[in-house]
């Protein structure tokens, strides 16, 4: 299977299909950012001010006007030619330029590699990392971020730049690409012995590049959540703005309508038999309990969760969800 786009007159240009994405897809995610770019000023969708003026007022880079000067006025802040001009002391008034940077986190590991309506999650996973990173520089903040799998992962140091976006955007496509082609064999000769897998790793990792006041958006299933990731989160929260994304599939959420679907993980086939329907009420109970543990773990850390369907459009989710939080 290979992803397609589909274009349409709602905005399904956007929404990419299959098991794999390409590079063009992730660029066109351009174009879904800047429906929500009116929304980049809230903390609700961004928390993040990069290059936006503030209200705080002081030595910056860009000069504001002239104003009288008043007691406890720095005085090397005085305009000696404006104060010879008009006979009465004259300061500087600078508005403060402040920057915030925008750290992305994408889980491509062999989980995510798994969708029965529209595209796998890694898909989705991708996409919306796209869509936060096109955000973050046409706000003109410095983006970064972290790419992981199952046998390594590729961090991107954090620029003002189209240059380093394109890069991470690259590093999505490359390890997005590598779950469909890599299998488990040639995985285990091609990873790093050096490299752990998870979550937790992952957020050590994203510690060296985060400094305090940048924003981070963590994409994954958190299947992978465990203690040493919730402490890692903790700490990392205490100083910035996290923004947890949960991808998931219908199919974890609900069983299919009552019958008997041939089901794989690409090597062995099995049969799921979905007629009795107190296992359809267990199966959802457990997916509730699931989404109910991640929601409180990240309530009791101030951590806001968005959660992302893979059978619906990204954009239009995130818009959604911007409704309801600002």
């Amino acid at each position: 299977m290979s992803a397609r786009l589909v274009i349409d007159p709602h905005h399904d240009r956007y929404q990419s299909k299959g098991a794999v994405i390409s590079l063009q897809q992730l660029l066109i995610q351009r174009h879904a950012a800047r429906t929500l770019e009116y929304l980049a000023h809230t903390r609700s969708i961004a928390g993040i001010s990069g290059l936006h003026l503030s209200k705080m007022r002081g030595r910056g880079i860009d000069f504001e006007e002239f104003r009288p000067y008043q007691p406890g006025d720095d005085i090397r802040l005085i305009d000696w030619r404006v104060t010879a001009r008009t006979s009465r002391p004259f300061t500087k008034v600078f508005r403060e330029e402040r920057e915030r940077p925008v750290i992305i986190a994408v889980d491509q590991t062999r989980n995510m590699y798994f969708g029965s309506q529209v595209a796998f999650k890694s898909v989705i996973a991708a996409q919306t990392a796209a869509v936060f990173c096109w955000l973050a520089i046409d706000n003109g903040d410095r983006v970064g971020g972290l790419v992981y799998s199952d046998v390594d992962a590729s961090l991107v140091r954090p620029k003002r730049s189209r240059r380093s976006a394109l890069h991470l955007l690259n590093q999505i496509h490359l390890y997005n690409q590598q779950l469909y082609s890599i299998r488990d064999s040639t995985q285990q000769q091609l990873a790093n012995p050096d490299f752990k897998p998870g979550l937790a790793h992952a957020l050590g990792r994203i510690r060296r590049i985060t400094k305090p006041g940048s924003t981070l958006y963590i994409i994954s299933d958190f299947v992978s959540l465990d203690e040493m990731a919730v402490r890692y989160l903790n700490q990392l929260s205490r100083n910035n703005n996290v923004i947890c994304c949960l991808v998931y599939d219908a199919l974890e959420e609900t069983l299919p309508v009552p019958g008997i679907y041939s089901i794989t993980d690409g090597k062995a086939r099995g049969a799921l038999n979905t007629h009795n329907a107190r296992a359809r009420l267990r199966y959802r109970k457990q997916f509730a309990d699931r989404i109910q543990r991640l929601t409180s773990e990240l309530d009791k850390l101030q951590i806001r969760l968005i959660q992302i369907r893979t059978n619906q459009l990204v954009v239009e989710q995130l818009r959604e969800w911007i409704a309801k939080n600002s």
